[in-house]
């Protein structure tokens, strides 16, 4: 592993491949000596994958050239998945009828859009994967979905994608299938670089929820030799026709709530929230009340070994706490001073009065953020919760702004909301019976003293102790990383944590030898067809495995140099923690943009401070591609 690293580290600064926009080194042509270097190899994919350039269909009302239904393997697992579509603006093709309805096309180099040409425009792929599920191929054309991306001169391409709900007789979706069949996506359009318009290396992925974490990993794990042996198995194009080796690096990553970290999950969720709760499975006397708690000090022992630092170069660590637990350190501060940030950030763009409006939801709507044609391709499936349990579905005590939980004196209630005429009565609702926040009125500005006060007022847990690593195998990640439908134990710290304390959650309610850590043991050891078990697979879906020296991959992919991350605050599908250490993360590795923030008063969504989240995306790849 020290070897593979090195050379990797080597080839990496040879190439220059995070100067400028970075990935220069992964353009059409990929450097095949950079990406030799991560032990990415393989025959030269065959014919098959050639792209037809007679093959295509012309919206003539929109001047969109399009082809759908195009197999991105040579050997694919689950051909109703494994295709893709390409949606390319008419500015950038020269097309001739062929008479039958088909159109073939050349490159026409003077084409121009926005100031995007042929050889300059951005390619984006919509990972819209809500609970790591499938993301269905386009199967007929809508100009709706794509139209934005047409106007602002992008090229659009959607691919099918395997996800947790996707399992066959013949094929399964569990993990890393998902983020493989990305891969193999991105490695088709490279390959057919030649008669495609599309800079090559202005490649950027979006997605939510399940959708973000998978595009998160895609962003990491750029060329990771981990999905060598997967993209073998389907017959990804691994070499171009002169033996060049194919890259599935990209260039950006538009992240909205991205449900990561999962080894760690359960432990983060109960720091964050669990601790502050009381009820359900975290009532007094329970075996999981107490198995919250010894999570919740196992995340602190995680987080001061994982060598965060804050934008000064700080040490981020864990302290312990005379009330709760760990609830001290410079670690604690940075959290805390994310939330205060995010609150004053929300002070700084609304105007009062306001009425706070919950915009919950699985995914990307279609037409509506990048979720794909409107047939139904990269539709979420319906009334599917993103990631982990949600007992009963019910509002989380404390409620959160949207929730209607709460009226101060002088609000107006109106229908399920409540309108807040000032700021002082906004800050009169959130501290309700315990203050915890305080305003200055005069720089409109305001300070919170803790996580506790922030977390029963905004963000109670929405689910059961073993939020993502359930005890029963029930939560959607057990799943992800199961094997077709049978869920399994993937999470370690979470095994360590039911071994070292079984004698005494053996005497408490609830217990069950079912629980036991020998059942993770016994799941461990389950293998998928390409000999991944669930250990390895959670470790390939882990941005963090690949960007901190702690956790053993740092060096070892090609990491993309843009990324934006967005994410509602008072969301309790996942700790906070998520998206604050894979920011501090990314911006300790010192060559990537990172444009993070969290969002005032908005839970699970595509959570933006201002604007629509689709147009915001749009801007940002312009941006990221100048």
């Amino acid at each position: 592993m020290d070897l593979s690293r090195r050379s990797l580290l080597t080839s990496a600064v040879a190439f220059s491949l995070f100067g400028g926009l970075g990935l220069t080194a992964c353009a059409s042509r990929t450097s095949g000596t950079a990406a030799s270097s991560t032990g990415v190899s393989g025959t030269a994919a065959t014919g098959v994958l050639a792209l037809n350039s007679a093959g295509w269909s012309h919206d003539a009302e929109n001047d969109v050239y399009y082809q759908i239904g195009l197999s991105y393997v040579t050997s694919p697992a689950a051909p109703e998945y494994e295709t893709l579509g390409i949606y390319v603006p008419g500015a950038y093709f020269t097309g001739t009828d062929n008479g039958d309805g088909a159109y073939e096309v050349t490159v026409n180099a003077s084409g121009s859009i926005n100031g995007f040409t042929p050889a300059t425009a951005p390619v984006v792929l919509p990972v819209n994967t809500p609970g790591y599920a499938s993301q269905k191929p386009p199967t007929q054309y809508s100009y709706e979905s794509i139209s934005e991306y047409m106007a602002a001169g992008f090229i659009y391409v959607h691919a099918g994608l395997r996800g947790k709900d996707s399992n066959a007789d013949s094929y399964v979706g569990n993990a890393p299938w998902g983020v493989t069949d990305l891969k193999a996506a991105v490695r088709y359009l490279r390959y057919n670089s030649a008669s495609l318009p599309g800079a090559m290396d202005k490649m950027f992925v979006f997605g939510h929820s399940g959708g973000g974490a998978q595009s998160s990993v895609m962003g990491a794990s750029g060329d990771s030799p981990l999905y060598t042996r997967y993209l073998e198995h389907l017959g990804a194009a691994m070499t171009s026709s002169d033996g060049t080796t194919i890259s599935d690096a990209i260039a950006g990553v538009m992240a909205w709530c991205p449900i990561t970290s999962l080894n760690v999950g359960n432990a983060a969720y109960e720091w964050n929230m669990g601790q502050f709760a009381s009820n359900g499975t975290r009532a007094e006397g329970t075996w999981t009340a107490a198995y919250g708690k010894d999570l919740a000090a196992a995340f602190a022992e995680t987080v001061n070994g994982l060598g965060l630092t804050d934008s000064k170069g700080t040490a981020l660590k864990l302290e312990r706490s005379g009330e709760g637990v760990y609830l001290a350190g410079s670690y604690y501060d940075h959290v805390v001073a994310e939330i205060t940030t995010s609150l004053n950030n929300f002070l700084a763009d609304t105007t009062f009065p306001y009425t706070p409006s919950s915009r919950q939801m699985a995914g990307m709507e279609p037409g509506g953020g990048g979720g794909g044609p409107s047939d139904g391709g990269g539709t979420p499936p319906s009334g599917e919760t993103p990631g982990g349990q949600n007992p009963g579905g019910d509002q989380p005590p404390g409620g959160g702004p949207g929730s209607g939980g709460g009226q101060p004196p002088g609000g107006e209630s109106s229908g399920s909301s409540t309108t807040y005429n000032t700021v002082e009565e906004y800050i009169t609702y959130l501290n309700g019976e315990t203050p915890w926040v305080t305003y200055d009125s005069a720089s409109n500005t305001a300070t919170i003293t803790g996580l506790q006060g922030f977390v029963t007022s905004q963000k109670s847990p929405s689910k059961d102790v073993g939020a993502f690593d359930a005890p029963d195998r029930s939560a959607t990640e057990n799943t992800v990383m199961g094997k077709g439908t049978q869920g399994l134990h993937f999470s370690k710290l979470s095994r360590d944590v039911l071994a070292a304390n079984e004698s005494t959650y053996s005497s408490l309610t609830g217990w069950s030898g079912d629980h036991a850590a020998f059942t993770w043991e016994t799941d461990f050891a389950t293998t998928d067809e390409a000999g991944g078990d669930a250990v390895s697979r959670e470790q390939m879906y882990e941005p963090l495995y690949y960007l901190l020296d702690s956790r053993g991959g740092q060096g070892s992919s090609r990491v993309a140099p843009n990324w934006r991350i967005r994410t509602g605050i008072t969301q309790g599908d996942a700790a906070s923690t998520v998206e604050i250490n894979l920011a501090l993360a990314l911006q300790a590795l010192g060559n990537t943009k990172v444009d993070f923030a969290t969002v005032w008063g908005q839970g699970h969504t595509m959570a933006e401070r201002t604007g629509d989240g689709a147009a915001n995306f749009i801007a940002w790849v312009k941006e990221a591609s100048a």
